[in-house]
């Protein structure tokens, strides 16, 4: 295959890779897209094959995040031309994570059989790599595809990078079946598809509770503004007032100010005596740090947000520059101290403040054990960002977390996905993106644990590390 023809295809590639996840929900896709990269891969130059990589990569990671550019351009007034080519720049550093396992894979595995066999492992290690490194960014990771479908069975044994890993076997698969390799194909098709015959309930409902999830659409030009800081808070205040729930839900900063600067009156204003409300503000002063939070007024609870975004919530060495230019306000943060979920009504809550539920391996100590959390809480901001693909992309995030934990996820957001996750990863009540009010739901909380539970709190990500690296590893000795 030509260069110029080659290159083409692994940019289409990319493109249906992107395709594959919300709000389209084709899982199908994924494989697809893998199985057109791996074909290109199978017998290029390792030259070649790390540049199908890196297109490939920039493909699916510039279009899949392109929303990006709506938080620097319409809101951090970076120029559109500037904030274009920083989507771009961003895609280019993630792709170089998939441009050099395909091009190690080339390199030392000669074209054949045992070099495509190879390259299912090099994938994960590539999207564990993303997940992992420099605080990781594993937004529309592979396995998130596979929410539906035949793989979903496999994300309370394995979780989403053991289904990306499966789904990459799949792409093997059928790229081994156009060359007829009939032995090889059949055990890489047919192991990923065994997941809908593995047992697949683990927790024991502990009841249910009634609540409120405040979605009060406040757009993001005007969260900030001062002037219209009354009117907002107004705004809340009516909105948990018509709350009928056992506790009401408020979305991430929906206080956009550190919460000792309100007194007694606003914070009366903003409580209900009859029940607790979870409020999104920031704790902490200017010297020791300000924290992304939530507190419960009317109970004696707090979570601080501990996996912070990069850019948004700190600065990474050298980009100072980059985020002042964006004037975001709060920009440089402090973590949160602790992981307790919230005792109530015979439940636990366990809060997630909006880009956390992407690292379930960072809060999975609250899914074991006997105190562990029956509800997940999610409250997010995604105004930054629009409302195309964004808000569909982290809801089916939030469904991966309740299948591989078999927990309820429910979502409290400014402008959507304010919604209702149970714990089979079905969405059972959602608000409209950019609708104002509250959604009243009764959520069954879940006790028990997972199989990918027990083993990642007591592991880690290191067994799927490990396996990736003896495979890949295992077939470089054997195709010497």
């Amino acid at each position: 295959m030509r260069a110029g023809t080659a290159a083409a295809a692994a940019l289409a590639a990319g493109l249906l890779q992107t395709a594959s996840f919300a709000p389209t929900g084709a899982w199908w896709a994924q494989i697809a897209a893998l199985a057109l990269l791996f074909a290109l891969v199978a017998r290029a130059t390792p030259g070649r094959a790390a540049a199908c990589g890196a297109l490939f990569g920039w493909s699916w990671l510039a279009s899949g995040l392109w929303w990006l550019y709506i938080s620097m351009h319409q809101f951090g007034r970076i120029p559109s031309v500037a904030a274009a080519l920083a989507v771009g720049l961003l895609a280019a550093f993630l792709c170089g994570y998939y441009a050099l396992a395909l091009g190690l894979t080339a390199r030392f595995i000669a074209p054949g059989r045992r070099r495509l066999l190879a390259l299912a492992p090099a994938w994960l290690l590539a999207e564990l790599a993303r997940a992992s490194w420099f605080s990781g960014f594993p937004w529309i990771a592979s396995g998130y595809a596979h929410t539906v479908g035949p793989l979903a069975g496999w994300a309370p044994w394995l979780g989403v990078y053991g289904i990306t890993a499966l789904a990459a076997l799949m792409a093997t698969g059928l790229v081994l079946l156009r060359e007829r390799a009939w032995k090889l194909a059949a055990p890489a098709l047919l192991l990923p598809l065994a997941g809908a015959l593995l047992p697949q309930d683990f927790t024991a409902s502990t009841g249910r509770l009634a609540m409120s999830l405040v979605q009060p659409s406040i757009p993001q030009d005007q969260k900030f503004d001062a002037a219209r800081f009354a009117a907002n808070l107004d705004l809340l205040a009516s909105l948990v007032e018509s709350s009928s729930g056992r506790v009401v839900i408020t979305p991430e900063s929906v206080v956009p100010v550190p919460l000792a600067e309100l007194d007694r009156a606003t914070l009366q204003r903003l409580a209900r005596p009859d029940r607790p409300v979870l409020l999104g503000s920031f704790l902490g002063n200017a010297d020791d740090g300000f924290v992304n939070s939530v507190v419960a007024l009317g109970a004696d609870y707090h979570y601080g947000k501990r996996h912070l975004l990069p850019f948004g919530e700190f600065i990474p060495p050298g980009f100072g520059w980059f985020v002042r230019a964006m004037n975001i306000p709060l920009d440089d943060q402090a973590r949160g101290d602790h992981q307790r979920p919230w005792s109530l009504a015979g439940q636990r809550l366990r809060p997630l403040i909006c880009y956390e539920d992407l690292f379930g391996e960072d809060f999975v100590q609250s899914a074991v054990g006997p105190e562990a959390a029956t509800v997940f809480v999610n409250v997010s901001n995604l105004a930054w960002f629009g409302t195309v693909m964004i808000q569909d992309q982290h809801l089916q995030f939030s469904q991966m977390r309740a299948l591989e934990f078999q927990r309820p996820v429910v979502r409290s957001t400014n402008t959507g996905a304010t919604a209702v996750v149970d714990h089979r990863g079905r969405v059972t009540a959602r608000l409209p993106a950019l609708a104002r009010g509250v959604l009243e739901a009764e959520v069954e909380g879940r006790s028990g644990s997972t199989p990918y539970a027990r083993w990642l709190a007591a592991l880690g990500l290191w067994p799927l590390w490990g396996m990736a690296l003896l495979a890949w590893v295992g077939l470089r000795k054997a195709a010497q």
